[in-house]
């Protein structure tokens, strides 16, 4: 379970605490660390070279957000996605984002749809596999825009937080065939919508985009039974 130590290295100036909390929430939302994995703390230990203390403290965080499941003297495995939490977040995505689009089609056209078509953009060059990572940080940061230019950015880190389920269910589906794509054409569609100031398009374009995932979740279950909890 071990990555690479140079793209992890600890800066030791800071409080390594958190960022091993960070680095280990990284390959859990990867799936870099998939559902039922074993996390060994003193192998944990050995690789960020601390104290059992930080790696105890990072691992009662990720229990903390549902990540991770701790046997008491027996082991601390990756938790299996809980296909629920994922459906509650999509749910509470669904009530911000839509509103969200729907203002900014009405209040701010030309201005969003600028922005989110220069993210687009870098993300049409990076539609690869090899690329996951890059890919997934703009699509990140395609929807952050929707809260920031509605004034709600507040609530994009209340969603990031409950959405961590939902996050890995969605790796499982990116390396599907044509999903990569897909997202890139719902992407335009929202943006589309946007700079033609029609609210009701760029709602539905929103909806069928967010939707995408859940759409095929049985699928999904199907072909990796080990790693979701119904």
């Amino acid at each position: 379970m071990k990555l690479n130590p140079k793209e992890f290295a600890l800066d030791r100036s800071r409080q390594v605490g958190p960022q091993i909390l960070e680095i280990l929430r990284s390959r859990i939302l990867s799936m870099s660390l998939p559902p039922t994995t074993v996390l060994s703390r003193i192998s944990l230990q050995s690789e960020f070279n601390v104290s059992q203390t930080p790696v105890r403290d990072a691992l009662i965080r990720l229990e903390e957000e549902g990540l991770v499941e701790v046997y008491p003297q027996y082991a601390t495995v990756v938790a299996r996605i809980d296909i629920r939490n994922a459906t509650e977040a999509h749910f509470l995505r669904l009530s911000i984002e839509l509103e969200a689009v729907r203002r900014l089609a009405v209040e701010s056209p030309a201005e969003t749809a600028a922005i989110l078509e220069g993210i687009l953009a870098r993300q049409k060059h990076v539609v690869s596999q090899e690329t996951y990572d890059l890919f997934d940080m703009l699509d990140k940061d395609f929807h952050r825009v929707l809260y920031e230019r509605a004034g709600i950015l507040g609530l994009w880190s209340t969603v990031r937080r409950q959405s961590v389920h939902l996050d890995r269910l969605r790796m499982l589906n990116l390396p599907m065939p044509g999903k990569l794509e897909q997202i890139i054409i719902d992407h335009q569609a929202v943006v589309d919508a946007v700079r033609s100031a029609d609210a009701e398009a760029a709602v539905a374009a929103l909806r069928r985009h967010l939707s995408g995932t859940l759409s095929i979740v049985d699928l999904i279950c199907e072909q990796y039974p080990d790693y979701v909890s119904r």
